[in-house]
């Protein structure tokens, strides 16, 4: 307790660490969800840009959801729009923000966002307690995004908005490096999950360096080959950090969830290829009054489906069934 066994069961044909990931990404369809765009700036000079989605049904509603989405995703990705309109069904507001250069559009300045930038996190919470009238903020996220979530509330356990009653997070690299380390691990993951993420950093990386030669100029893409490679070249330098393994160790997740006082629900796979078996917070989760850990044995990495035809997936509903706890 609160290390909770969990009722997910996926369809019996639908089982496999890479089917649960890789099938939902590609074919998933979500239909029925209306974006309705903002940009606001940042105190820095930057922008973020925020996807509303309103419950059409209810005119009054109170509460909202602020979505976070995983490394090099967007507000346009099927488990954000399919968690958009699951709780949009179930009476909740929605707001999904996109991080620095995520919109579809690269961002101002010469960084872009990392695992432990909580800022621009509290930045949209304010936001939307300045411009609006919910009296319930559910915090949600999705593997990077969830662990910046988790990150967040830990840090500000005494200053959390008393409209902030919940959080739950799908998919959470409790530990950086040890992610890191399992996405190199194989030949089918490095060359499957690492290199789809490294196109898209490395494509932004290259948009950074036509925007500030003077400062990026030096960095050979050629000899980036990992995520770690990257946050040596870029990362870490330009946040301040010694290193990549500086930069892990000060940002990973789970040394913050012995401090998170409001009640968190993190779900994550046994057999999701992407994060390290070794390091689901469960040490941390074990004795805590208020973090309950879920670790089904199927899901995959932000997987979870529970419908072949539709693959909608289990985690929408376990999130609306979380909300409703005391």
């Amino acid at each position: 307790m609160p290390i909770i066994s969990s009722q997910y069961r996926p369809p019996s044909w639908f089982k496999g660490r890479h089917l649960q990931t890789i099938v939902p990404v590609l074919f998933r369809k979500v239909i029925g969800v209306d974006l309705r765009r903002e940009r606001i700036d940042t105190p820095d000079g930057d922008f973020l840009d925020l996807d509303w989605s309103r419950d059409s049904a209810h005119s009054n509603v109170r509460k909202i959801a602020i979505l976070s989405h995983g490394l090099e995703g967007s507000s346009r990705q099927p488990y954000m729009l399919g968690m958009a309109k699951t709780l949009n069904e179930a009476g909740w507001d929605t707001l999904s923000w996109n991080f620095r250069g995520c919109g579809g559009e690269i961002n101002n300045k010469v960084r872009f966002y990392h695992a432990g930038y909580s800022d621009d996190l509290a930045l949209v919470i304010e936001y939307v307690r300045k411009t609006s009238t919910y009296k319930q903020i559910a915090l949600i996220g999705f593997s990077l995004g969830g662990s910046m979530t988790l990150k967040y509330l830990g840090e500000n356990n005494n200053r959390l908005p008393s409209e902030i009653t919940h959080a739950v997070v799908f998919s959470v690299p409790g530990d950086l490096g040890a992610c890191c380390e399992e996405l190199s691990s194989t030949t089918f993951q490095k060359n499957i999950y690492q290199q789809r993420f490294l196109d898209s950093m490395k494509d932004k990386l290259t948009q950074k360096i036509a925007q500030y030669p003077d400062y990026l100029s030096h960095l050979d893409l050629e000899q980036i080959q990992s995520i770690e490679d990257f946050d040596n070249a870029f990362t870490s330098p330009l946040w301040g950090f010694q290193d990549a393994l500086d930069y892990y160790r000060k940002c990973s997740c789970n040394q913050f969830v012995p401090e998170i006082r409001l009640p968190t629900l993190i779900v994550n796979a046994q057999n999701d290829p992407i994060l390290h078996p070794d390091f689901h917070p469960v040490e941390q989760c074990h004795q805590h009054k208020c973090v309950y850990l879920e670790l089904p044995p199927e899901g995959g990495h932000l997987g979870f489906v529970c419908d072949c035809l539709h693959l909608n997936l289990w985690s929408e509903q376990r999130t609306v069934e979380f909300l409703k706890t005391g």
